[in-house]
């Protein structure tokens, strides 16, 4: 099996890099691709750890993407083995934004009679060392905190019983906490994925909140505008859906890509390998994507 959309502890996921590679060879996972929410920070970990397992690592990244109509924008990046500066800048400014974000969601919690610190917000989740890159390359610091990392304060502050309750009271669209994300321009990312090695996947269509009449027409015109593939096979989309999907990527000769969007005991209910309906992600899939392998030596985040 293979996996090209998981999670660690470098964004929202409860592995860290090097257990979500071991969870791998434990699933009988042979390929994973490493994609945390707008940042690189766990790819060396994650490269280490699958060098030592013998698993064959893809370094990748997950974007958020401007989006002005309901649901989410997110773009993959499968294959970022040589982080240009562009990249690099683009994603640091997303970890500024996030970062404004978080401390007006602070300043909510604080005015609505929930002492709240931002230090202590951070260190519920597990930061990966500084990561860089060799030579004269420039260098990027995690600080993808987010909305699950509140949720998990919230908990702990006994203000809810869990984090699902954290969401529907304080933390979904249009609750009290609630500040919508702003992306990158779609051009801008996928340009900063292909000069840095990699290709730009629309990540779980179906959450663009668009209509089946006006799906293909967007996802036509983002191929215009640089879109290599479509990752058809998401657990949130039923089997249907996802032929469907997959029906049209290749209409439009768009790479296919399947992932399990594996975030660990955050979502137990979706397993590495595993994709809609229950189904494997075949190694199959591999065989038509321009992607790199990455080998340990040629690992994007070492110093």
């Amino acid at each position: 099996m293979i996996d090209l959309h998981t999670h660690s502890t470098a964004s929202d996921g409860s592995f860290s890099p090097s257990a979500l590679i071991a969870e791998a060879v434990k699933r009988n996972v042979s390929v994973i691709a490493l994609t945390d929410h707008d940042t690189i920070g766990g790819l060396k970990e994650a490269a280490e750890a699958a060098a030592i397992q013998n698993v064959q690592f893809i370094p990748g990244i997950e974007l958020e993407i401007a989006w002005n109509r309901d649901g989410e924008f997110h773009l993959l990046g499968l294959g970022i083995d040589r982080p240009s500066r562009a990249f690099i800048e683009a994603v640091e400014e997303l970890a500024k934004r996030r970062l404004e974000r978080n401390l007006e969601m602070v300043s909510r919690m604080d005015k609505a009679g929930i002492p709240a610190s931002y230090n202590e917000i951070s260190s519920l989740a597990i930061k990966p060392d500084t990561c860089g890159n060799e030579g004269d390359r420039p260098e990027i610091r995690n600080n993808s905190i987010g909305r699950p990392h509140f949720a998990a304060f919230l908990v702990r502050k006994k203000i809810v019983k869990n984090r699902e309750q954290a969401f529907v009271r304080y933390l979904g669209k249009g609750k009290p906490f609630y500040i919508p994300k702003i992306g990158l321009e779609f051009e801008r990312a996928v340009n900063a994925i292909k000069e840095s090695g990699g290709i730009a996947v629309l990540a779980h269509p179906l959450s663009l909140y668009l209509s089946w009449g006006r799906l293909p027409d967007l996802i036509k015109s983002l191929k215009e505008k640089g879109l290599d593939g479509l990752e058809a096979w998401h657990p949130a989309a039923k089997t249907v859906s996802c032929r469907r999907l997959e029906e049209l990527g290749r209409k439009l000769e768009l790479y296919i890509t399947a992932g399990s969007d594996f975030h660990g005991e955050v979502r137990p209910d979706r397993k590495l390998g595993i994709t809609a309906g229950g189904k494997k992600i075949d190694e199959s899939l591999m065989e038509k994507l321009p992607i790199k392998i990455l080998k340990l030596s040629e690992t994007p985040t070492g110093n």
